[in-house]
């Protein structure tokens, strides 16, 4: 467990280095747009390039794969949002941004740093391909679900289009196909072409935790839901072992691929949440709250998953 705290330390310590300084430099969120853009548009991409391009093809078309933690996401998803409607007699918009609190890990800014340094670079492909489909999936289910809740006014054609492009041109996913792209043709960059990518990828993972410090430091508490409860469980325990029944259901993968998609699994609310919720008015103190709760409980959480899997109390298949 040592070795696992260890492990931790460093990756939790960029995220409070970031809320630390946040706090005594007291900037104000505007400061943090162009590092978010840095992130988001060129060091992330790069790593998810980079990890994709140097794969060989046919690790990359596992259909059953994707579909099976997609499908575990999404379970998860619409059962917090048959509570929250049906039970809790809550909107559909506020259904649609407490179940993306429970569903919708902190998968871009976290993963690929925590799985990579835990599970080594095998974890590469299986990362970039969650990354990469865990958002396309979100773009789409977010829009919809407001659209129908009525928090977008559009026609229906004008919200279609707009998640068609949405989707089509995120940094993320475009740096995927690419890479998916160089592996398929056996593509070789020049390399000065791949120093570059080298660069851009080794500042994703420190950048984005401390960016994240930064952001869970300027959205202080001001309201915790009463929901906080089961969204936290669902989170940070329901989803991972979810994605591991589902995984060990759908198909037989090496363990490090199911180790990835249950660590990413495992994550916070992602930050993206309260963007969401700003984006359509619904939900947004406490989808705020509901990120830096999850984001101190996985502190506790996560070495527990990764003991699990380090020391071998996890087996890679549930049923073999």
């Amino acid at each position: 467990m040592a070795d696992i705290i260890a492990l931790l330390l460093p990756f939790f310590g960029l995220i409070l280095i970031g809320y630390v300084a946040a706090k005594v430099t007291r900037q104000p969120a505007e400061a943090l747009g162009w590092m978010n853009t840095f992130i988001i548009y060129a060091a992330l991409p790069a790593l998810f390039f980079k990890l994709v391009s140097r794969t060989p093809v046919e690790e990359l078309t596992r259909i059953d794969f994707i579909l099976g933690e997609v499908g575990a996401t999404y379970l998860v998803f619409f059962t917090l949002f048959a509570i929250g409607y049906v039970i809790r007699r809550n909107s559909l918009g506020d259904c649609t941004i407490q179940s993306f609190a429970g569903a919708y890990g902190n998968i871009g800014y976290m993963g690929p740093g925590l799985a990579l340094l835990a599970l080594g670079e095998s974890a590469a492909v299986p990362v970039a391909l969650i990354v990469c489909f865990e958002n396309a999936f979100h773009f789409i289910m977010a829009p919809a679900l407001m659209a129908i809740a009525g928090g977008d006014k559009r026609p229906a054609g004008e919200v279609a289009i707009d998640i068609a492009k949405k989707v089509a041109v995120h940094p993320f996913i475009l740096s995927t196909v690419f890479g998916f792209a160089f592996a398929a043709f056996a593509v070789e960059p020049p390399d000065a072409f791949s120093t570059l990518v080298d660069y851009l990828a080794q500042a994703a993972a420190p950048c984005a935790l401390f960016a994240m410090g930064v952001t869970l430091a300027l959205r202080p508490i001001k309201r915790v839901p009463v929901e906080i409860g089961y969204i936290s469980l669902a989170k940070l325990v329901i989803l991972p072992a979810t994605t591991y029944v589902v995984l060990s259901l759908v198909g037989s993968f090496e363990p490090v691929w199911v180790y990835s998609a249950i660590l990413l699994s495992a994550l916070p609310t992602a930050t993206n949440v309260f963007v969401l919720g700003q984006q359509y008015g619904v939900w947004q103190e406490r989808a705020s709250a509901s990120i830096l709760i999850t984001t101190i409980l996985s502190v506790a959480t996560l070495p527990v998953v990764l003991y699990l899997i380090h020391s071998g109390a996890l087996p890679a298949d549930l049923f073999p």
